[in-house]
């Protein structure tokens, strides 16, 4: 009989074990958050993806069994609302909701009908030439395949405002363009807002806190690898993508092994 016990113990500690290891496993995932800025014909610029190798990166996704999400299904699974993310899944953003998003990657986006989230900062819209309209972001979020987010008001250097503000005028400054970023977005576009692009990838503890006061669930930096369930929400990696970054040096990045470089803006 002490033997019958310790042989049903054994069955089920080993049962538990095995249960324990395939939620883990499930669990498990590592996600490339790719993020573009703009797209030519030519290279314009050190963040100029050429519309040519855009377009080759999006058939190679289709091409090889990657699956786009989107990235609000990716935040939702961080925030405990939606399962973990399949293997070979991939997220499509794009950060400053320049012109050619709407001119160049728009109909790239459409022909493949790929999720694509564009972080955008509002004082450039229609106001700046090399930015869309409100009547283009509309038409983006017309289409069902855009989410436009936050990337602050105006794109600031926290790092120099810092330098230059009291700490009073600072954290006016800070929560400035968190919230009014937000409010316009929304308002102009009637859309809830509450991912954050940290402009050239700055950020710290207290502009973290000062993210998630404003309503903000999670932001995004731009380290240079894929996203794991270890990464904290308020700091979630995106690959920076330049024209080199085509052929197999693509097929590497979304393998893991990323040449590495300092991106400077």
């Amino acid at each position: 009989m002490p033997l019958l016990r310790f042989v049903c113990c054994l069955l089920i500690a080993v049962s538990t074990w095995f249960a324990a290891g395939s939620a883990c496993a499930a669990e498990e995932f590592r996600v490339p958050i790719l993020l573009y800025h703009r797209f030519g014909p030519t290279v314009a610029d050190g963040m100029t993806v050429t519309t040519p190798v855009f377009e080759s990166h999006m058939k190679y996704l289709h091409d090889n069994g990657y699956t786009v999400i989107p990235l609000r299904r990716l935040v939702d699974h961080y925030r405990g609302k939606a399962p973990a993310p399949k293997p070979k899944s991939v997220v499509i953003v794009a950060d400053d909701a320049h012109k050619s998003v709407y001119s160049d990657m728009l109909p790239v986006i459409r022909r493949y009908g790929y999720p694509v989230t564009v972080f955008t900062y509002p004082s450039a819209i229609s106001n700046a030439k090399y930015a869309m309209t409100w009547e283009q972001l509309r038409e983006l979020r017309k289409t069902g395949l855009f989410d436009i987010q936050s990337h602050t008001y105006w794109h600031p250097n926290f790092k120099k405002e810092r330098k230059k503000l009291s700490g009073e005028a600072y954290d006016k400054f800070v929560t400035t363009q968190l919230l009014k970023s937000k409010t316009k977005l929304e308002s102009e576009l009637g859309t809830k807002v509450d991912l954050l692009a940290w402009p050239f990838g700055i950020y710290d503890d207290y502009l973290i806190k000062k993210a998630v006061a404003a309503g903000y669930v999670a932001s995004f930096t731009i380290e240079r690898r894929h996203a794991t369930p270890r990464d904290p929400i308020m700091k979630l990696p995106r690959y920076l993508l330049i024209n080199s970054d085509s052929g197999k040096a693509f097929i590497q990045l979304l393998e893991g092994n990323a040449v590495k470089r300092n991106v400077v803006y």
